[in-house]
């Protein structure tokens, strides 16, 4: 979050600098720093703003190089999940902070046993969310080789699009990031949403997985059929 995003969303929201700054627990001459561009939005601040005047996450601080400062944990995608509002961990949601969808989509991609009922959320992330920065989000999947895992959710968030009235208005954005990211997949064949994979296992899911999973050379039986909110 800048100064720019940070005035807009408390005029939009019809908030004065005083008001704001008080219910911060900052002045108003800091907050006016902040909203110039004299001061830096520090990232606990921004959570704060979020929740406050009530603003998409989208807004926060995106930090797409914290899975290699700390690994992620399934657990720690759920977590994130349910704070995003996916509906299948709605039950599950604890207070805590939240993060922007895109960091937490990276983090769960870059997870080798990731539970696959974690996998089947993170297309809706794509689906529910808009302006993630996809360049960026690209960029950091390239770096950790990636982009095979990223290819394939954009792929089934698409398709979910597509079968779902809700989500049509994300078609085309999708499918531009699909295309994006397509002269950069990987040869190499690797699991997804699959911990524990026996040599068996490998061998059922290269025969049955799903054409898009076979065109991201990825051993998972996750299906745009499979997806709850696909329909």
């Amino acid at each position: 979050m800048n100064g720019v995003v940070l005035k807009t969303a408390r005029s939009e929201a019809g908030w004065t600098q005083s008001r704001l700054a008080e219910k911060l627990g900052v002045t108003q001459a800091y907050l006016s720093l902040m909203e110039s561009g004299g001061r830096r939005v520090p990232p606990q601040l921004a959570r704060r703003v979020a929740r406050v005047l009530d603003l998409s996450p989208t807004v926060l601080p995106l930090d797409t190089t914290s899975t290699s400062k700390h690994p992620p944990t399934n657990e720690w995608v759920e977590a994130q999940l349910a704070r995003l509002g996916y509906p299948g961990h709605a039950y599950r949601k604890r207070p805590g902070a939240v993060h922007h969808p895109a960091e937490v989509l990276l983090a769960g991609l870059s997870l080798n046993e990731l539970d696959p009922r974690l996998a089947e959320a993170l297309p809706w992330l794509l689906l529910r969310y808009e302006r993630l920065d996809e360049p960026r989000l690209a960029a950091d999947a390239k770096l950790r080789d990636l982009q095979n895992r990223l290819g394939f959710t954009v792929a089934l968030a698409r398709q979910a699009a597509e079968r779902n009235p809700d989500f049509k208005g994300r078609v085309a954005d999708l499918t531009r990031f699909e295309e994006t990211l397509e002269p950069s997949r990987l040869a190499r064949e690797e699991t997804f949403g699959q911990p524990h994979a026996s040599g068996r296992l490998r061998a059922w899911l290269r025969k049955e997985r799903s054409d898009t999973a076979r065109h991201w050379n990825l051993l998972s039986d996750l299906k745009v059929e499979h997806l709850p909110y696909a329909a």
